[in-house]
């Protein structure tokens, strides 16, 4: 199986230097050599999945820790209210 290193470089932004191309070449050779041994592998019985262990909800349970706006009253405690709303300054 033969590629370009050169392509792959340009496809990653890379310059790589004519020693790291031999050196990455030989490499990604052996690795793609053992993709192409691991796709020898009979995989029938095997279900696809999108992620080899099992997720869960990792997130706590949703809890309130303040008082809901109808027993508080943020407005009051503002500098300019009105009847209900935030006053301020015009800027136009």
């Amino acid at each position: 199986m033969s590629f370009d290193i050169e392509h792959m470089a340009t496809l990653a932004r890379l310059k790589l230097t004519p020693d790291e191309k031999v050196r990455l070449s030989g490499q990604m050779g052996k690795i793609l050599e053992y993709i192409e041994k691991l796709s020898e592998l009979n995989t029938d019985d095997v279900e696809p999945t999108a992620h080899v262990l099992g997720l869960h909800n990792v997130f706590r349970e949703d809890e309130p820790i303040a008082k809901p706006l109808a027993d508080h009253n943020p407005i009051s405690e503002s500098p300019a209210h009105n009847k209900g709303h935030y006053e301020v300054p015009q800027i136009i």
